[in-house]
């Protein structure tokens, strides 16, 4: 069976480790700019806000690209998309390396967005072909993908503080071309398994019931993917302004950003652990609760206050991930997976990548990153009235085995 024959590599999937690393990189190198953005701004004689521009082409092609991957994966193969993608976005980070204008640096960024659009559609679809567990999975699964986010702006703060912009690119570009090198061995063919879709299905592979999910969902996904494009892009630099009582050094703010995003991305397993036995539309509405209350409070403060406060809220903000990939695992036949979850992943992601524009255009009229939260509390209303839309759906919980 080999990997680059379409009606064979159809049959092939890769172990859950490879997914989780390729998640991991994934977020990392969508985030490398939201940290080299200000020095590479300094290089080009841009402001911020200025420069900060000319990362939204990457932003949303990694969302306006996924219907297109989702569609070929379903249709063809997802085990090739799977394998072109470390090499696509290693592409795009070395033509980083070498830009020589902000042009340059913008349609470069856009290659990286381009074919790192490939992966949630795709990777995950790949992963939840089990369903086994699926909740725990997909939170161990989000935990690598926010520990991207994480070590995004630790990695990226350092090289700077010892290096230039530049480098930033060039190092996790050899990286994913090593990854996608080592992936390639990493296939096996998928075992016989049916699909644990045990509901009642109309005729075009969806569970009754799917149209007001699809609602709650949508609604869920354009105010959570805004939420979570502008904290992950925006704390990095908020840090550096907002925590002058701790520091203002970059590499010291990034390893604080680091430690927020690695932190809180564990929120993750245990939401996956809670969907698996409790209904989703509970844990949603908590998650929103929480969102609403702690990006709020977050506006009032400033040093360690603010720091310990943003902490908290994106524990709500990493766990709300698996919940809404759970609910279309329950709702969504295996054959239709990739391009649904495309369609999810594209609102959600598109949503993130107005947070640029929006923020440039904010910060060019006066608002401070207090203004921001603000804002983005509000948003986190929809995220609870979504939930309370919902449908309660019945979890059948494991039984414990007695001697």
């Amino acid at each position: 069976m080999t990997l680059f024959n379409i009606k064979d590599s159809r049959n092939l999937t890769l172990p859950d480790m490879y997914i989780n690393i390729g998640h991991f990189l994934d977020h990392f190198m969508m985030l490398i700019f939201a940290k080299a953005a200000f020095d590479a701004g300094r290089h080009f004689g841009l402001s911020y806000d200025e420069i900060i521009i000319y990362g939204t082409l990457g932003l949303f092609l990694f969302g306006a690209m996924a219907p297109l991957a989702g569609w070929l994966a379903d249709k063809y193969s997802r085990s090739i998309l799977i394998t072109i993608y470390p090499f696509g976005i290693a592409l795009g980070a070395f033509l980083c390396f070498f830009s020589t204008s902000p042009i340059m640096l913008g349609f470069s960024i856009g290659v990286i967005g381009f074919f790192a659009a490939i992966f949630h559609p795709v990777g995950i679809a790949m992963l939840v072909r089990d369903t086994e567990k699926v909740g725990f999975r997909l939170g161990v699964n989000g935990v690598w993908g926010n520990m991207g986010v994480a070590a995004a702006p630790i990695l990226t703060g350092f090289i700077i503080l010892n290096s230039n912009w530049q480098l930033s690119f060039l190092i996790p570009a050899i990286i994913c071309l090593g990854f996608g090198i080592i992936q390639i061995r990493g296939f096996k063919e998928i075992k016989t398994n049916e699909d644990n879709f045990q509901k009642k299905k109309s005729t075009n592979g969806l569970v009754e019931g799917w149209k007001i999910v699809l609602i709650s969902l949508t609604m869920t996904t354009l105010a959570g993917g805004f939420i979570f494009g502008s904290l992950t892009f925006l704390i990095p630099r908020m840090f550096e302004v907002n925590l002058p009582g701790i520091s203002v050094d970059v590499a010291i703010t990034g390893l604080l950003a680091g430690i927020v995003y690695g932190i809180a991305s564990f929120s993750q397993v245990c939401v996956g652990y809670l969907i698996d036995r409790y209904s989703p539309k509970i844990i949603l509405g908590i998650v929103g609760l929480g969102q609403l209350i702690l990006i709020f409070l977050a506006s009032l403060y400033i040093d360690y206050a603010l720091f310990f406060v943003i902490l908290m809220a994106m524990f709500f903000v990493f766990g709300q991930i698996p919940i809404t990939d759970a609910i279309l695992v329950r709702y969504v036949d295996d054959r239709w997976r990739a391009r649904v979850l495309s369609m999810k992943f594209l609102i959600n992601l598109c949503a993130g990548a107005s947070v640029l524009p929006l923020v440039s255009i904010f910060l060019s009229y006066g608002f401070t990153f207090s203004d921001l939260l603000k804002i983005l509390s509000f948003l986190a209303i929809f995220v609870a009235i979504s939930a309370y839309m919902l449908p309660t759906i019945k979890v059948n919980k494991p039984e414990l085995k007695t001697a």
